[in-house]
């Protein structure tokens, strides 16, 4: 319980920072103009294996994605299509693109895409950049399914989902059965035990986001804070040696800070920076609360020693559906991220899953 307790102070706890970014307005601006482009450089004519920039609606402007087609692809045929879903506070250059290209290399189409207010997408008129709010996350990914829905090569729809990803795609499918099945890889779907075990943490947390809506309400200007701590110029050293549970710390520093994998020194439209009342809706956990009504035949892939294990098998306790379960030992939480051995189990399970 002790180690559980410190992840969440890690996990959750909000923590004010200053950052000099460009003005919230002017870089949505960036972000509209971009997806404009891109919506008149890619048709269905153009589309080809490999990756393609691709644009589709949803709250009214047009959110950027990639779209991983297989080699040989023959828009006369027909393909079983995956909607990605990320983890927070990722961009499509991240985990999608790490399991774009895998799951294409199985023979699927893959979807992975910038959220609204991430990456290339822009924010709605008047918001800010990095605003990735739970329950647009869900309406997004309805959103790509519909996009998907419209491509004449596309047979059937899955859902895939990494850490949020998995809560995204799992509230998601409750109410859209265009989804056929879905997946979950270190998923957070049952989030409450992991999110709330600390009631004052979690409350702290909710006064942090609260006290950034109203400062933002009343200035009109983004509110960004670290939402784990880690900051774009922390040093690995800095950013454990003041962890309360070094070990995890260090997996995530791996992936997302100054000098790891995917970083914002190796992608340029990542930061650890976001908008600061985001926890008001990522606190509420639809695909824990949901579980026993999703219908789909569900895959949960995840570590059995990794501090987050249990975001998927209180989930899976609650299922009445028809699922398996894939718990491995030798990978913790983010190894399913990008190491290859884990990536590899975990795409290959989910080919076969969604080739049944």
């Amino acid at each position: 319980m002790k180690k559980v307790l410190g992840v969440v102070s890690i996990a959750i706890l909000f923590v004010s920072c200053q950052k000099n970014q460009k003005n919230g307005v002017e870089a949505n601006a960036e972000s509209v103009q971009n997806s404009i482009n891109i919506k008149k450089e890619n048709t269905m004519e153009n589309l080809k294996s490999g990756k393609n920039t691709v644009t589709f609606k949803s709250f009214g402007v047009d959110l950027v994605g990639d779209l991983y087609l297989p080699e040989g692809f023959d828009p006369n045929k027909k393909y079983k299509a995956i909607v990605g879903a990320s983890p927070f506070p990722q961009v499509k250059e991240q985990i999608p693109a790490t399991y774009g290209p895998e799951m294409a290399n199985r023979g699927f189409i893959y979807l992975g895409f910038d959220y609204l207010g991430m990456g290339d997408s822009p924010a709605l008129p008047g918001e800010f950049k990095q605003s990735r709010y739970m329950f647009r996350l869900i309406e997004n990914t309805w959103d790509a399914v519909s996009y998907l829905g419209t491509l004449p090569f596309v047979e059937e729809i899955y859902g895939l989902g990494v850490c949020q990803g998995g809560s995204i795609i799992a509230s998601a499918a409750v109410t859209d059965h265009r989804i056929k099945k879905i997946a979950t890889v270190s998923g957070m779907m049952a989030a409450d035990a992991f999110q709330w075990t600390d009631k004052n943490v979690a409350n702290q947390t909710i006064a942090a986001a609260n006290a950034s809506m109203q400062k933002q309400y009343e200035t009109g200007e983004p509110d960004y804070v670290a939402p784990f701590g880690l900051t774009d110029e922390q040093s690995r050293e800095e950013f454990v040696g003041t962890a309360a549970v070094p070990e995890m710390a260090g997996e995530s520093y791996d992936y997302y800070g100054r000098d790891g994998f995917r970083g914002p020194k190796a992608v340029e439209n990542y930061t650890n920076m976001h908008i600061g009342d985001q926890a008001m809706q990522s606190l509420i956990s639809i695909g824990e609360a949901y579980a026993d009504k999703i219908a789909q035949p569900t895959l949960v892939v995840y570590g059995k020693n990794a501090p987050t294990a249990i975001c998927s098998t209180a989930f899976i306790d609650k299922l009445t559906n028809e699922h398996e379960v894939v718990a491995l030992e030798e990978f913790s939480h983010v190894d399913f991220y990008y190491k290859p051995d884990a990536v590899k189990v975990s795409t290959d399970a989910v080919a076969d899953f969604f080739n049944k």
